[in-house]
């Protein structure tokens, strides 16, 4: 007879996940803000926002990834810093909506579950929460044998926010005449890694060390991708902002057109900035045109505020404080 299988036979061991659930709880429930009214554990999160708070409330939600950023993880082994990526991408995609994030959940999935690598992602999440007042409230560990390879895994998160109408930003506000001022970045984000990947792993292994770089190719694709959260509300309570736009696939330019009408057009200064030495290393490397580096890279500009002129010094004032460059590099000009 043949022996009687189970799901740990089939590559799923739940006592693992159940072991890993528990050993994590302390760290996400530390998240936690006032409108969670759930523990983790449960079938769904439940989370009370502060509907009172706004005239006429509205959620914004976005869910993301982090791409092939983490094929560099894995040959780094370095887990942690991917899982504040994915925390701070998705916060940014809706603070430039002028929302406030309230909650966050996560999506873990790999073929044979290692609970090390997985402490080290579900840490990244409650680090970069815990910085931006965002709660953890639930998430999903799936075990898939034969979906991935040995010691791969995949990565999603959804944030939910909130934002009084009146105060959305969608483009609407932008006029000809105003200023664009852009945010450094540190490094490639979460987009791009496709191609960096390919220009740079044919030259060197993840772990030499480059001058111009000042440490490996590794650790300066592994940078983290900031959030600009901080920066964004401080310039909507202190000063006149018409729309922001968050850099991400697409390039400055794929990215800012987001919230330009079709009688608008983005002038860009693109000498008004130094790019981060990263970007210079993949063009040199790969022998990239100029145009094609715009299209897949944020440049050093993670995120863009477009003021009228009269905002300009509060808002580079603003970011200064936040220890974050900023500098004036473009404008929004009539599309004729």
């Amino acid at each position: 007879m043949k022996k009687p299988l189970t799901y740990k036979d089939a590559g799923v061991n739940i006592e693992k996940g159940d072991k890993l659930v528990s050993s994590i709880k302390t760290s996400i429930e530390e998240t936690h803000t006032p409108g969670v009214i759930s523990s983790i554990g449960g079938f769904g999160g439940l989370f009370q926002p502060p509907f009172g708070q706004y005239a006429e409330p509205v959620l914004v939600s976005s869910v993301d990834g982090v791409g092939t950023k983490l094929l560099v993880a894995f040959k780094m082994g370095v887990y942690d810093t991917v899982g504040q990526d994915l925390v701070n991408h998705c916060i940014n995609d809706i603070a430039v909506c002028g929302a406030k994030p309230l909650f966050f959940l996560d999506y873990f999935s790999t073929g044979h579950l290692e609970t090390t690598v997985a402490t080290d992602v579900i840490r990244g999440f409650t680090i970069a929460c815990k910085e931006n007042g965002v709660a953890l409230i639930g998430g999903e560990t799936a075990e898939m044998p034969d979906l991935y390879e040995k010691g791969e895994f995949d990565l999603a998160g959804t944030i939910v926010g909130i934002v009084d109408k009146s105060k959305i930003l969608n483009g609407s506000k932008v006029q000809v005449g105003d200023v664009c001022i852009g945010f450094e970045s540190t490094g490639l984000h979460t987009n791009g890694y496709s191609l960096a990947r390919k220009v740079l792993f044919e030259e060197y292994d993840v772990t030499d060390r480059v001058d111009e770089l000042g440490e490996s190719v590794g650790e300066a694709l592994l940078h983290i991708h900031k959030s600009y959260l901080g920066i964004i509300h401080e310039c909507l309570e202190s000063t006149e902002v018409h729309a922001f736009s968050h850099i991400t696939g697409g390039g400055i330019e794929g990215n800012t057109s987001r919230v330009l009408s079709k009688e608008q057009k983005l002038v860009m200064d693109w000498q008004s900035w130094q790019w981060n030495p990263i970007f210079s290393l993949i063009q040199k490397t790969g022998n990239i045109e100029e145009t094609e580096m715009r299209k897949a890279f944020n440049l050093g500009l993670g995120c863009m505020a477009i003021v009228p002129e009269t905002s300009v010094d509060e808002v580079l004032s603003i970011a200064k404080n936040n220890q974050t460059n900023a500098w004036i590099c473009g404008s929004i000009q009539s599309h004729k």
